[in-house]
């Protein structure tokens, strides 16, 4: 969407006087920040993961706003759910937004994956549930390395501090435009920008199976790790559940440990 049309569509909004920020002023800044990233790298466009749910569709709304070749990825892995609500909600967002989308279906790739590791090692829950979160990323790196694309993250700020995400599946990008957005300003934001009314009706999901929720999951609501992220505040119950979970995944806000010399050691 070309400067002229972005400043047409948001001419005369009213800004919404209880909103944690301006969102006409982030879309703009987010918008400048996207195309300096594209033209830093000498990239042709974005590619991004459109599981139909709120973050991608706030990543997918923005960069499209960025750059007119924006391309969203349809990955179902396995779940029942990717090739149903999933599948039509991505697509129904994609088509208001004028996002370009395919298909690709990861659900083989995945089972021959778990059948080969099957004589080699006894797979956990938390690593069979990590494998469609890493092939999608592969799909998505591949599609970027062969059409000069770069890959648009859509983790946002709660997930990260929480570690709800797959190091080096969802967690993999080159560059994200809405990972200091809570959810609750990832639900204002698309409010703003006209998002279809499923984005809140939907419960946030990574998909991973059916009826998996993030907040089952964690054990805790977003309003409250929001609530604690934005004002430093939470009962002592929310907050050992969310340092419990900060704590454990600091190795996924981190790079890999590597070898320093440390001083002659003869």
């Amino acid at each position: 969407m070309g400067k002229g049309k972005f400043d047409q569509l948001f001419s005369g909004e009213s800004p919404n006087p209880f909103a944690m920020r301006d969102y006409h002023f982030e879309t703009k800044n987010r918008i400048e920040f996207i195309r300096h990233v594209l033209t830093s790298a000498g990239a042709k466009g974005i590619v991004f993961g459109n599981s139909g749910g709120k973050d991608c569709a706030l990543v997918g709304i923005l960069c499209k706003m960025a750059c007119e070749n924006t391309l969203g990825l349809i990955m179902p892995c396995g779940s029942k759910r990717n090739y149903e609500s999933d599948k039509t909600d991505a697509e129904s967002m994609a088509t208001q937004f004028h996002i370009g989308t395919r298909l690709i279906d990861l659900s083989e790739a995945k089972n021959e994956l778990v059948r080969a590791l099957g004589g080699t090692t006894e797979l956990t829950d938390a690593a069979l549930g990590n494998i469609a979160p890493r092939l999608r990323m592969a799909a998505l790196y591949a599609v970027a390395a062969s059409e000069n694309r770069l890959v648009a993250g859509t983790g946002n700020r709660s997930e990260k501090y929480m570690g709800y995400f797959t190091k080096w599946g969802d967690g993999a990008c080159d560059f994200n435009p809405i990972a200091d957005l809570t959810v609750t300003e990832v639900y204002e934001f698309l409010r703003f920008l006209g998002a279809p009314d499923f984005i809140f009706r939907k419960a946030p999901s990574a998909g991973l199976f059916d009826g998996q929720t993030d907040e089952n999951d964690m054990g805790i609501s977003y309003r409250r790790i929001d609530d604690f992220l934005l004002t430093g505040t939470a009962s002592e119950q929310d907050h050992a559940i969310i340092e419990r979970f900060h704590q454990s995944s600091e190795h996924k806000r981190t790079m890999p440990v590597v070898f320093e010399e440390i001083g002659d050691r003869r």
